[in-house]
């Protein structure tokens, strides 16, 4: 893992959501773009360069939030750019090689009541890049137990399991591999590939209506430092896909680490 993206929100966690960027970063060695980015929604005779002033102050904003942290000798890299959220963080994830995104659940929400505001739940559920959402507080530690929850083990992108192994190589990671049979369960779906398999401890299997529900009932036994899922477009968030916001009443996880990697197939 050598670069991490970490977009940059006006929420009161943002310091500390920094902080544990920056830690996980020096862990692996890793660079971070820490980016913000704007848009403009221009009217015919506006006579004032708007875009040049909002770049500056969001460039400015980011050095004085970078100035807050201990920066431990990570490489850091403040960025803005202008665009429509999602396709603006897809394209730039492309140009600087982005391996992970490192998101805060609610960037500007202030409903206790949400787990996932707007912005972080359209990145999660309208890209394809691999994403770890960290808790609101959450200080840095070592990642030892791992729950991964699948209702298809079957892989065919390459690299899809990339974050996860980079994080198992670098903390000595135990995977627990939770396998839920939903209605939609197919023959081979638990059939776990050699590349996975090679990663994985110990293998329980349940029976739910959604890996969603399957999580809720088996997380905490298993007492995890990551829940590691899978985004489908039918997978783990499917229960609110048709929303960007998730509830904390409806994801009750909301005190670990999520790796959210891309699917599998």
């Amino acid at each position: 893992m050598k670069n991490i993206l970490v977009p940059v929100g006006s929420s009161k966690n943002a310091v500390s959501h920094l902080q544990y960027a920056v830690d996980f970063a020096k862990a692996f060695g890793a660079r971070l773009f820490v980016v913000q980015i704007y848009d403009i929604y221009s009217k015919a005779g506006t006579m004032i360069k708007v875009d040049d002033i909002l770049e500056r102050e969001s460039l400015l904003f980011l050095k004085a939030h970078i100035a807050k942290v201990d920066t431990k000798g990570v490489e850091i890299h403040a960025k803005t750019y202008k665009g429509k959220l999602v396709e603006t963080i897809e394209a730039k994830s492309k140009i600087l090689n982005i391996d992970l995104i490192m998101l805060e659940p609610r960037t500007n929400s202030i409903k206790e009541e949400v787990y996932l505001g707007k912005t972080s739940g359209k990145i999660i559920k309208q890209t394809n890049i691999p994403a770890l959402i960290v808790p609101e507080g959450y200080v840095f530690k070592p990642i030892i137990y791992i729950l991964m929850a699948l209702k298809s083990a079957v892989i065919k992108k390459d690299d899809a399991l990339k974050p996860l192994i980079d994080i198992k190589n670098q903390f000595k990671s135990i995977i627990n591999l939770l396998l839920v049979k939903t209605p939609f369960h197919n023959d081979g779906d638990f059939d776990v590939d050699e590349k996975l398999s090679t990663l994985i401890t110990n293998t329980t299997f349940a029976e739910n209506a959604t890996t969603f529900q399957g999580v809720l009932e088996h997380y905490k036994e298993n007492d995890p430092d990551l829940l590691c899922v899978v985004r489908r477009k039918r997978g783990f968030f499917a229960k609110l896909w048709e929303k960007n916001t998730i509830l904390k009443k409806d994801f009750q996880s909301s005190t670990l680490p999520v790796l959210v990697l891309s699917g599998l197939k």
